[in-house]
């Protein structure tokens, strides 16, 4: 991830790039619009021809086909939902896209029905579509009235959005553990009262991104030199602040791997970032019925920040099938 953002929060930026860069196993077909119907397909979903008559209870044959984005996360949340769904009645299927570019025009056209999304990103994403990419944002800290606005947008697009949990993939900062512990941080608050001189690695994006560097500097009076353009949460970005090159990096609140670099994140304690809360998103027509909603609130109510953040680590540190994580974790949670 994504969504993530990195900052893609606010406005449509990089969490779009950073999920992409993350993304692993996608067949490449799924990224072009021109050839959705074969990515569907080929990615492991069913065709996009209808089979007949739909209900908000999962179509004619109770089949529902799962959305997933092409990166870790996204890729363990279908599995998540998928298991879910299957225990709840269903016949599923997961279906790989690219990004949200492709899987959200196939959710509103019923060629998918599910799909695990963030709550401030879906928002801003729909509304460029709708307002234009310079459209005023709807999305901010408060993650009640950003539901509140996704779902304003949301419903003439033949899409409910579901309950959101307490899990939150968003935008983060981090400094290694020594440099925390040298000069008290816990908080970007901490890190502007420091009057450290700080060079940040990001994304090119960051220059301007109000969550970035322009939010860094106003809302925490936080002192950046220089941006690094290595990306959002990458090995290079990492390693620049581990070997002291940068002192800084933006990073994910679910990154799985900040502990193997010595890296602490730093608590965003004015609230710059958006709530991004992850949330299930179906077509309404063929899978808004109180059946999907039960099944599907029962992993939402359950799941964690530090949950998906452990889920990430066994699928990118440790190596398992987004499958099996997703089936152990259910199975621990009694949800299985």
């Amino acid at each position: 991830m994504n969504k993530a953002a990195h900052p893609e929060q606010a406005h449509g930026g990089p969490r779009g790039t950073r999920r992409t860069r993350r993304a692993r196993g996608v067949v490449a077909a799924c990224g072009s619009a021109a050839v959705l119907a074969a990515a569907l397909t080929a990615c492991g979903g069913n065709s996009l021809e209808k089979e007949g008559g739909t209900s908000a209870d999962g179509g004619s044959k109770g089949e529902l086909v799962v959305g997933s984005a092409g990166f870790t996360e996204s890729q363990v949340m279908a599995e998540l939902y998928a298991q879910l769904l299957t225990k709840a009645g269903y016949e599923t299927s997961i279906s790989k896209l690219k990004n949200r570019e492709l899987y959200e025009p196939a959710l509103e056209k019923g060629d998918i029905d599910v799909v695990p999304e963030y709550a401030a990103t879906l928002a801003e994403f729909l509304n460029a579509k709708k307002n234009g990419p310079k459209a005023e944002p709807v999305a901010s800290s408060d993650v009640k009235k950003t539901v509140a606005a996704l779902e304003k947008l949301a419903k003439p697009r033949g899409l409910k959005v579901l309950p959101a949990g307490k899990a939150v993939d968003q935008n983060a900062f981090a400094v290694t553990k020594d440099f925390a512990d040298e000069h008290k941080l816990k908080t970007l608050s901490d890190l502007g009262k420091s009057g450290e001189k700080i060079k940040l690695a990001a994304s090119d994006e960051c220059e301007e991104r109000p969550f970035c560097r322009p939010g860094l500097e106003k809302k925490y009076g936080i002192d950046i030199t220089d941006i690094d353009p290595k990306g959002v949460g990458t090995t290079q970005a990492k390693e620049a602040v581990k070997n002291g090159t940068d002192q800084l990096v933006l990073t994910t609140t679910t990154d799985a791997t900040l502990e193997d670099f010595g890296l602490v994140l730093l608590d965003d304690d004015k609230q710059l970032q958006n709530a991004d809360n992850v949330l299930p998103v179906v077509n309404a027509e063929k899978a808004g019925g109180k059946k999907v909603a039960d099944a599907l609130g029962k992993l939402t109510g359950t799941l964690t920040t530090e949950d998906l953040t452990d889920l990430n680590r066994k699928v990118d540190a440790e190596r398992q099938k987004p499958k099996d994580v997703a089936e152990d974790y259910l199975k621990e949670k009694n949800l299985l």
